[in-house]
């Protein structure tokens, strides 16, 4: 079983100098690599995992607002052809991982979505909205 990796540092800055930082450090095999995108609206995380599915994963946010993807293969069934064989090089199983992500001031915690399509994992992180009052005149009647 691989260990879980944890990384709370990961985003200190919001995404700045994401990849010249080297508290981002280079994937290695026993971890998926990850693509954050910011948008107007919102920030879009990306997770690499082929081969998982949506009961594999846990997405939640903890009592510090931080963002915790863990992802855990349960059970690889192997058929009648794989029961003689085995793996030369195998690169893209996870059998445990964590991340932790510390979330932007601006993410709208209560609309955070995630799903799973074609081996990744897609989590959407939209930005709260602030609503921009009009310069309102108020008249006030003079007595």
């Amino acid at each position: 079983m691989l260990p879980v990796r944890k990384n709370s540092s990961w985003l200190p800055s919001i995404f700045n100098d994401l990849f010249d930082g080297e508290w981002m450090p280079r994937p290695n095999v026993t971890s998926p690599a990850i693509n954050v995108i910011e948008h107007d609206n919102g920030y879009s995380l990306e997770v690499a995992a082929p081969g998982m599915t949506k009961e594999d994963f846990q997405v939640h946010v903890d009592e510090n607002d931080n963002l915790i993807i863990q992802m855990e293969k349960k059970s690889e069934n192997k058929d009648e052809n794989q029961k003689n064989s085995r793996y030369l090089r195998r690169e893209f199983s996870y059998s445990k991982f964590q991340q932790v992500m510390t979330l932007p001031d601006d993410v709208d915690k209560d609309k955070i979505s995630a799903q799973v399509e074609h081996g990744v994992l897609k989590v959407e992180l939209p930005k709260i909205q602030r609503e921009e009052k009009a310069a309102a005149v108020k008249h006030i009647d003079i007595k």
